[in-house]
């Protein structure tokens, strides 16, 4: 008999307890506005997460509001424009298909940005967001880029290019100097975001280069005048080239190694120009002031030798989180 009673002891509390449970307010009864408005000041890896935990979850998660808050006020008209230019431009079978541009939900717009990006400035610039942050990330196109020359106009050749997101291209075709400069607002960065800079660019086929593999190239980013990062690169890694330079080079050795490329998944290479911390951009007090400098990336050639071949595809400002696969070739590939 004591056993029994002992027996239903035990249980009585589990009854009381699944009880309270039924009477309590669950997070996923709240109301769907109210999920998203706490939905909306997380991040967008975070609302995805949550988009699995439950219905309500996933409907709110997925909610206008919730996007609004992670996609930058200009990105939204900026996607609308480019899709609607695409539907323009889309043979007359092909318009009816389409999704109107008019109903696109703000996560679509989202991830629009992050999978396509959009075309800007006449097509000069692309904007894209990184998908897990919404961080902004540009490419500025070669059109786009402060190109000087020493040996007349004709150092550049403008050219179409199969692998370019843009329309040209710039070719060196001979000169002795080589200056490359990308300019943008700091204002256009996500605040409180680490940035690189980085030169996308190709080399001329075999034979149809020259002056790009002399360990005397150098990289400068500066905001507001201020030189934030400085960097020894070399665009066309050679042994046999570095050998010949080396006294040069131990002459003006320094303690930093030379940055050397890297190759992308779409077929450019990339070398990092110097990257951006968040005070260096807002200041310490993050002031409205410090955002309205100018951040200029710089690429130049320190030898007066002659130089051709180098393809300038864009120079992009994207998170320092996010780099390109590296790969350990040390040929730059042809394109």
């Amino acid at each position: 008999m004591s056993g029994s009673y002992h027996h239903g002891h035990q249980q009585e509390p589990e009854t009381e307890t699944e009880t309270e449970t039924m009477g309590r307010t669950q997070v996923g009864d709240l109301p769907e506005a109210c999920l998203a408005q706490v939905l909306a000041l997380t991040s967008p890896r975070d609302a995805s997460r949550c988009a699995a935990v439950s219905p309500a979850f996933r409907a709110a998660a997925d909610s206008d509001h919730v996007w609004a808050a992670f996609l930058p006020s200009p990105c939204s008209s900026l996607l609308l424009q480019d899709q609607q230019q695409q539907e323009e431009e889309a043979p007359p079978a092909a318009r009816g298909a389409s999704t109107s541009t008019s109903r696109i939900s703000k996560k679509d717009a989202y991830l629009g940005l992050c999978d396509a990006g959009a075309l800007v400035e006449g097509g000069s610039v692309r904007v894209w967001l990184e998908k897990a942050t919404g961080a902004r990330c540009y490419a500025l196109s070669a059109r786009r880029l402060s190109l000087p020359w020493d040996d007349g106009e004709l150092s550049w050749r403008w050219t179409p290019h199969p692998l370019s997101r843009f329309a040209e291209v710039a070719e060196l075709a001979s000169c002795t100097s080589v200056d490359i400069y990308a300019r943008l607002p700091a204002s256009a960065l996500t605040p409180a975001t680490p940035y690189a800079a980085y030169l996308v660019y190709g080399v001329a086929a075999e034979g149809g280069h020259r002056g790009l593999s002399f360990p005397d190239q150098e990289t400068t980013v500066a905001v507001g005048g201020r030189v934030v990062a400085r960097h020894a690169v070399c665009l066309l890694p050679d042994d046999a080239e570095a050998r010949k330079f080396r006294a040069v080079a131990a002459g003006a050795a320094g303690a930093e190694a030379v940055q050397t490329p890297v190759v992308r998944g779409d077929g450019w290479w990339e070398v990092e120009m110097g990257r951006l911390d968040p005070s260096t951009v807002a200041g310490d007090d993050g002031g409205e002031a410090d955002r309205q400098e100018v951040v200029v990336a710089s690429f130049e050639v320190l030898g007066w030798y002659p130089k051709r071949g180098l393809v300038v595809e864009a120079v992009e400002f994207r998170p320092a989180a996010a780099p390109a696969v590296p790969c350990h070739s040390t040929t730059v590939l042809a394109i």
